[in-house]
């Protein structure tokens, strides 16, 4: 997949098959959208392109907002769009200007004019131009007027539910990991640094790595006690993982904890990624310190019994 920062040096392919959008989370409805012009483009002999912003529209249009959370990162983006076999991404910088183009100068500069589009596919929903103007039946108007094609790809529903970002996000806030995970078809995931706690975990046999993540604007699951992989230098650990304000230790403050099972090695300022496999519990405060220490003992349990069901230790 080339990835392409600067539309003026995008030479236009001859069959130009196209989506747009931010794409947060890459959940299923979006990979059968993506899906579906990566096998248009080789029936038809053409190249697959995804047009995307950065940064994500809503931390420019509501940057006065510090409570934005996104379920991806761009590069875990990219990623994900690199396995799926895209030929093209192409992120348009996204400011206050980029904003206010209309829908149909939107079409005609750049999908038309810049990237060449001979089919445009679209999800069900799909909104686009200034203030989310532009609706699919302008798109099929501008299609004729500018001489391609657009297809709309149907809502994918799971359960009799209808799958989208925001759903996936009230899910995460929730603590309801098997749904976003379900939405998501993949475990959803954080990634940060190892940095330096209080260390208390080490002292009743638990000893946890406490992670800062590396993007401020990704979301984080609800606070309570979860079953997850820990991904580390290209090996994968079991393990469980508290988030929240740790109520039983005095003067806590609110951190991402994880004990990574048959592990022993000093990893701070490393790199980690964690994947959330089930919510357990939510936190608790507990008389003692012991009490803390039996319960985390039944976490361990627990976490390794559902790691186990899941084929993830």
């Amino acid at each position: 997949m080339q990835v392409i920062t600067e539309l003026n040096s995008f030479i236009k392919p001859l069959n130009a098959i196209v989506t747009q959008g931010t794409f947060d989370g890459v959940h299923v409805g979006h990979c059968l959208i993506l899906e579906d012009i990566i096998q248009l483009a080789k029936s038809q002999k053409g190249k697959s392109i995804l047009v995307t912003f950065e940064p994500h529209p809503r931390k420019v249009l509501f940057n006065h907002d510090d409570d934005i959370k996104l379920l991806s990162t761009l590069d875990e983006k990219i990623e994900l769009f690199t396995k799926l076999g895209l030929d093209y991404l192409i992120i348009l910088p996204f400011n206050e200007t980029f904003s206010k183009i209309s829908a149909v100068n939107f079409v005609r500069e750049i999908l038309v004019d810049k990237i060449g589009v001979k089919t445009m596919v679209v999800g069900h929903d799909h909104r686009f131009g200034r203030n989310r103007e532009g609706s699919f039946d302008d798109l099929k108007l501008y299609a004729e007027t500018f001489g391609f094609e657009v297809k709309e790809i149907e809502a994918h529903d799971i359960n009799n539910a209808i799958v989208s970002s925001t759903k996936i996000r009230n899910s995460l806030i929730n603590g309801d990991i098997t749904t976003a995970n379900s939405f998501l078809n993949r475990e959803y995931s954080i990634t940060g640094n190892v940095i330096h706690g209080k260390k208390l975990g080490k002292t009743i046999g638990y000893p946890t790595a406490n992670i800062e993540i590396n993007d401020l604007t990704k979301l984080i699951p609800a606070n309570g006690v979860y079953a997850v992989r820990v991904y580390y230098q290209e090996v994968t650990y079991g393990g469980m993982l508290n988030i929240g304000n740790n109520p039983t230790i005095e003067n806590a403050k609110w951190s991402i904890e994880v004990n990574i099972f048959n592990f022993d090695k000093s990893i701070y300022g490393e790199e980690i990624t964690i994947y959330f496999i089930d919510k357990m519990r939510n936190e608790v405060k507990f008389e003692s310190m012991e009490d803390l220490k039996k319960k985390l003992r039944e976490d361990e349990i627990m976490a390794k019994n559902i790691l186990m069901k899941n084929e993830a230790i």
